[in-house]
């Protein structure tokens, strides 16, 4: 509680020599409860978890009335569980402030989740930048990401299946079947799907496990020679998905520029 009062003065020392106005009682609670940390109001901060300190230290910057918030790595010295306990925090600070948000971060799944808008550093220097999806997207950009390289994809829950525990997302390239992590029907939600994860096939199979197959068209291919493989892009109904071939199923393929396919998705994550 001292502390978030200490970032109180600080707020109101900046308001007598600025337009900045002071906080009502009623702002000051609502950043307290957007946090979840009333309980935790007269604990001493060495009884904090990882997690509670890093949302009371996210309540003491908005107390301050800061018109841009920086996060740097603000996961970085957290464990799993400690990640997914803050994220949905974070989360709330997007869609419910209207503070631009700067996120530092070399976590992939989190910017995933987050990421509106992303720029690429590299060695110092602006190798991409642009909205999260398209960016995501470009295969010249991709690659430098590895195993991490994947698209997200803005969906609609719009089926359970109550039997498999499984729910179905739909987007303007198909539909894709998910495990059902409690969303309701009719929810917004983000999915991200790795190239490594998406085969492709020039006929669509029944006899398969992969339950998740979505017609695409072949948009633009970028060839590896040094590590053998090939990173294709392709249009699902307007909306990019990218697939990892070697370069022995590609020539085995034989597909070109414009060619429509299917493309088995065999692993979704649901990232907000």
């Amino acid at each position: 509680r001292k502390n978030l009062l200490y970032a109180v003065k600080r707020s109101e020392k900046k308001s007598l020599n600025s337009d900045a106005r002071l906080m009502d009682k009623e702002e000051i609670t609502y950043v307290i409860e957007l946090l979840g940390i009333e309980s935790i109001l007269d604990r001493k901060p060495s009884q904090l978890s990882g997690g509670e300190r890093q949302r009371v230290a996210i309540a003491q910057a908005l107390l301050i009335q800061p018109k841009l918030l920086l996060m740097d790595e603000p996961l970085a010295s957290l464990d799993a569980a400690r990640k997914q306990e803050i994220i949905p925090y974070i989360e709330k600070l997007k869609t419910e402030l209207n503070i631009p948000i700067i996120y530092v971060s070399h976590s992939p799944d989190e910017v995933a989740r987050l990421a509106d808008h992303l720029i690429v550093l590299d060695q110092g220097n602006v190798v991409a930048s642009g909205e999260l999806k398209e960016t995501l997207s470009r295969i010249d950009f991709s690659v430098r990401l590895g195993d991490d390289t994947g698209v997200v994809i803005d969906v609609t829950i719009h089926a359970k299946d109550l039997k498999w525990k499984l729910m179905s997302a739909s987007f303007p390239g198909g539909k894709i079947w998910i495990k059902d992590q409690g969303e309701i029907i009719g929810a917004a939600a983000r999915l991200r799907i790795l190239a490594r994860d998406v085969s492709l096939t020039l006929t669509q199979h029944a006899d398969s496990s992969i339950v998740n197959v979505l017609p695409v068209i072949v948009q633009q291919i970028e060839k590896n020679e040094n590590d053998g493989t090939a990173l294709v892009k392709l249009d699902a109904g307007g909306i990019p998905v990218l697939s990892r071939l070697t370069l022995k199923s590609l020539d085995h393929l034989k597909i070109t520029l414009g060619d429509s396919v299917w493309a088995q998705v065999k692993s979704v994550a649901l990232v907000s």
